[in-house]
């Protein structure tokens, strides 16, 4: 198995060369950037710059980017949810404009993939015109337009809504949406697959369109974003099910600093070896 980690695990913090030796530390070779403004200033081309030669010390490849969900964090407070489904145009733009903010990261550094929430979570009470699927749709199409001269696929995550349940993001890329190659993927949000029902119907449901992935556990109730095995996901039927559907790709842990970074990575050791065993049986 391939893994990857994202800098979710590092998002309280700005993101610098110490973060990303100690992912190489821990034996990862590939990771997602989490563009917050905060964390990571993808406005800012001398940032862009450091990033890539981070990237080069640290020997890590930028496998790829999600997009920001919030305007910034800053001093501990976030920002401003934002949602490419507003139905008010001007939060829509806002959004989908910060989103290709962080596509231009991929003029300097290359990555594979852009991975975009459509609207708000529903644990956020979001308000009903923050979800609106033709904005969410018109979104898509201009960020994707945006990604495919850059080399870059987006990839449409599975979140706690209506719009990005498995069943209905398979229909917006298959059915809804006429791109150009690349087109769109989805990611599966494993962690959030398991909050909205059941994991295995998930996996099976979005297995042809499915491009890549966010891997972490959670009780069953909030998103908790811990280390697998540290909540209730049945691991060893998923990773069969990935098998069973000829997924491929990374395995992208998307952790939370439940404690420090450093145990949290620990943990992600035993965890990678479980994994293996896993998938050899």
């Amino acid at each position: 198995m391939r893994f990857g980690i994202s800098t979710h695990l590092y998002h309280d913090r700005p993101l610098g060369l110490e973060q990303l030796k100690e992912l190489a530390e821990f034996g990862f070779r590939q990771i997602e950037l989490f563009a917050t403004v905060g964390h990571f200033n993808y406005h800012d081309p001398s940032a862009i710059d450091a990033l890539a030669g981070w990237l080069r010390d640290a020997r890590l490849e930028l496998h790829s980017v999600h997009a920001p969900i919030v305007e910034h964090r800053l001093n501990g407070e976030w920002g401003a949810p934002l949602s490419t489904a507003a139905a008010a145009e001007e939060a829509r733009g806002r959004a989908v404009a910060e989103s290709i903010a962080a596509l231009q990261i991929a003029r300097q550094v290359p990555f594979r993939f852009l991975v975009v929430h459509l609207g708000i979570p529903d644990d956020l009470n979001p308000p009903a015109d923050a979800n609106a699927r033709q904005a969410a749709e018109r979104s898509i199409e201009e960020i994707a337009a945006a990604a495919a001269p850059l080399g870059v696929q987006v990839a449409v995550e599975v979140i706690p809504n209506r719009l990005s349940a498995a069943q209905a993001l398979v229909r917006l890329v298959e059915d809804d949406l006429e791109l150009p190659p690349p087109g769109i993927g989805i990611c599966l949000d494993m962690g959030h697959a398991f909050l909205m029902g059941d994991l295995v119907d998930a996996i099976e449901i979005v297995s042809g369109e499915l491009v890549t992935t966010h891997v972490h556990d959670n009780s069953g109730k909030d998103d908790d974003h811990l280390a697998p095995f540290d909540g209730k996901i049945d691991w060893p039927t998923a990773l069969m099910s990935l098998e069973k559907v000829g997924y491929e790709g990374i395995i992208m842990f998307e952790l939370a600093n439940t404690s420090t970074p450093r145990e949290v990575l620990e943990k992600t050791i035993a965890v990678r070896q479980r994994f293996d065993n896993i998938v050899r049986l």
